[in-house]
């Protein structure tokens, strides 16, 4: 009888690192581990990479199988910006994907190049959120800072980097940057924000091995390491996902996502044009306020998050750190349509239905971003943190319109960093390691008649509160 083989796949994300130990033929989840992140507040959005690094140890060691694991990957929170000196410490807190500060950064790499040729170049016209908008903002405020980086990496990057001590990326984690694109690292958008390419790691072929973990590092010497990838990415991994199958992930964000038949070259704000972890592409739609916004809707009115009620005709625009989609970073949270009737059910029912509004509105320009000449009908899958509360499933089915699948499996990114592992012992692509596990089963929820109501309410009060969601040029 040949030993069990067991990997060990990572999920190091904004709030906490997450590791899972799977069987390698199975998918069973022998062992897990968790440790918290602190994110700073105030005007920007930051944490300490050395904070991810503990976390990643006390994480792996808590599955029991650090020691003896056949093969690891990490998957990372998206976009985020670590700055490193010659000895590879952070030079300062990382910028993290939901600091809203670089918007003007944004707007200002889009005009110089316009955002079809932006577009057509990278994939995606940046937003606050892409590191090529950090990185000009950190140039902008803090010079001295931007002239000691030695290396410039991304959060799984960097992680993977102190496991092996290579510098390597790969292609889905690179798509979020805003300066990587089908034929590489695009040199007119570095140049345009003074980073050198030489400070970047080498993005790697799907599939291929980072190297092999280093002495003193949470694994065992020699046990080799996947490139890994984004959150976003590795998800899509771990549920086995095939194309034109919509998901929608409830988390601290956001996203609607499907993976692509053709490469996404559109101009939609919305819709970022993003590789997957294979051979793909993977449009998605990201919202800043989801499961965390909601949760302080609720603390606020003195509700559990599940104490909602039906029936009400107010609006909730939940931004409450600003938001991506819709492209408003300075936006702040709005109440419309106070009755005396008004309760505090409805309100945080209508919380949800502003958080949800946003992603499901733009399902339908992913699924053509990737290719699909019409509307699918095929269920919808629900993941993330916010996936298995009643209220959010209501919710999703109310405003969708369609069915709605509710996996089984838990942790799909570090899922899918687990399958990225198997698949270096095994030679399978990530994605069929996943279907092969069967990560993507679960409850199948009917679908119920959509809220046009609803959602043209959010859509009018939107369009009408543009104005003051705006900030004026002058800044008053």
């Amino acid at each position: 009888m040949s030993a069990q083989r067991v990997v060990i796949g990572v999920d190091s994300s904004t709030q906490s690192t997450k590791a899972l130990a799977v069987d390698l033929e199975t998918g069973a989840v022998l062992g897990e581990g968790r440790a918290a992140h602190a994110v700073s507040t105030g005007p920007g959005r930051e944490s300490d990479p050395e904070q991810w690094w503990r976390a990643l140890g006390e994480a792996m060691a808590a599955t029991g199988w650090a020691d003896r694991a056949a093969a690891c990957s990490i998957a990372g929170q998206q976009h985020g910006l670590v700055t490193l000196d010659p000895a590879g410490r952070p030079l300062r807190p990382a910028l993290l994907w939901n600091d809203v500060r670089s918007a003007p950064q944004a707007t200002a790499l889009a005009a110089a190049f316009g955002p079809a040729e932006l577009a057509r170049r990278t994939g995606s016209v940046p937003t606050a959120a892409f590191t090529s908008a950090k990185w000009a903002w950190l140039r902008a405020h803090e010079p001295a800072t931007a002239d000691r980086v030695a290396a410039v990496r991304l959060p799984h990057d960097f992680l993977t980097e102190r496991l092996t001590g290579e510098a390597v990326t790969d292609r889905g984690d690179a798509s979020g940057t805003g300066w990587w694109g089908p034929d590489g690292y695009d040199q007119e958008v570095l140049a345009r924000i003074a980073l050198p390419s030489a400070l970047l790691p080498e993005v790697l072929p799907p599939g291929a091995r980072a190297g092999r973990a280093r002495a003193g590092t949470p694994l065992r010497e020699g046990t080799p390491v996947a490139t890994g990838t984004g959150d976003n990415m590795a998800a899509a991994l771990g549920l086995g996902l095939t194309p034109g199958r919509p998901v929608l992930s409830l988390g601290t964000s956001g996203t609607v996502y499907t993976v692509g038949r053709t490469r996404p070259t559109g101009t939609d704000r919305a819709v970022a044009g993003f590789a997957d972890a294979l051979g793909g592409w993977l449009p998605l739609a990201c919202t800043l306020n989801c499961t965390l916004a909601v949760d302080r809707f609720a603390a606020l009115l003195g509700r559990d998050r599940e104490d909602v009620e039906d029936g009400g005709t107010e609006v909730v625009l939940p931004y409450l750190d600003g938001e991506r989609t819709p492209d408003l970073p300075d936006a702040s949270g709005l109440v419309h349509g106070l009755r005396h009737d008004t309760t505090p059910g409805r309100l945080l029912q209508a919380a949800y239905d502003g958080a949800a509004h946003a992603l499901l509105t733009a399902l339908d320009a992913v699924l053509r971003a990737g290719g699909e000449s019409r509307p699918s009908d095929e269920p919808l899958l629900l993941i993330g943190g916010g996936a298995r509360g009643r209220a959010w499933q209501r919710t999703v089915l109310r405003l969708s319109g369609r069915a709605v699948q509710v996996p089984e499996a838990r942790e799909l990114v570090a899922l899918g960093a687990a399958a990225q592992a198997a698949a270096l012992l095994t030679g399978e692509p990530a994605d069929a390691v996943a279907r092969r596990w069967r990560t993507a089963e679960g409850r199948l929820l009917d679908p119920v008649p959509r809220d046009d109501d609803a959602l043209e309410r959010i859509t009018s009060t939107l369009r009408r509160a543009r104005a003051l969601q705006q900030v004026p040029p002058d800044g008053r």
